[in-house]
């Protein structure tokens, strides 16, 4: 294999991994259940999570509510409304809420994303009014901050692997030649 040949095919794997990179940074990782099946007044709630904090007031701590009345058997009413809020338990600060609105008018699944400000613990609380009455429930979570590299980082970081791969091969291959000849 020549040179030439052998140059594209290393920066085409350059070039893929990066985008591989980029690709995979799409999804900060799965949300997880902090109520799950908890019943509140004539409410089946359940809240999942992905806390995620930012210093930039990027409302990144997303949340994902699921509210069925608990005689299981009646629809929602689509009057029924979500609201969600959360304060720190860790250090003084202002409650954050928002009204959790249905996910593709879908009344029973919810979604909401509220800023966290800094790592640490936050108590979220669920309230539910409609025409089954009012409910709530909380539940406390921490919040984090997503501790993933920027995607061209993980390029810069395989940098060195990879040089110091390509000059054992070359090693390898000069000294293969040299016990031939």
């Amino acid at each position: 294999m020549s040179g030439d040949r052998r140059r594209r095919r290393w920066l085409a794997s350059v070039v893929i991994a990066v985008l591989g990179s980029a690709i995979l940074s799409a999804h900060t990782g799965p949300p997880f259940p902090i109520v799950s099946n908890k019943t509140e007044g004539a409410y089946e709630i359940s809240v999942w999570t992905d806390p995620d904090s930012t210093d930039d007031g990027t409302a990144a701590g997303r949340f994902w509510v699921t509210v069925r009345p608990a005689a299981g058997t009646s629809p929602l009413p689509q009057a029924t409304r979500v609201n969600v809020s959360l304060v720190s338990v860790d250090r003084p600060g202002e409650t954050r809420a928002g009204a959790a609105p249905p996910i593709a008018d879908d009344p029973v699944h919810r979604y909401v994303a509220l800023v966290m400000d800094h790592e640490g613990r936050f108590r979220v609380r669920v309230a539910v009014d409609g025409p089954l009455g009012t409910a709530t429930t909380e539940a406390d979570v921490d919040a984090t901050y997503d501790l993933r590299p920027a995607p061209y980082l993980i390029a810069v970081y395989m940098l060195p692997f990879l040089l110091i791969g390509f000059l054992w091969i070359k090693l390898m291959v000069r000294r293969r030649r040299a016990a031939k000849s």
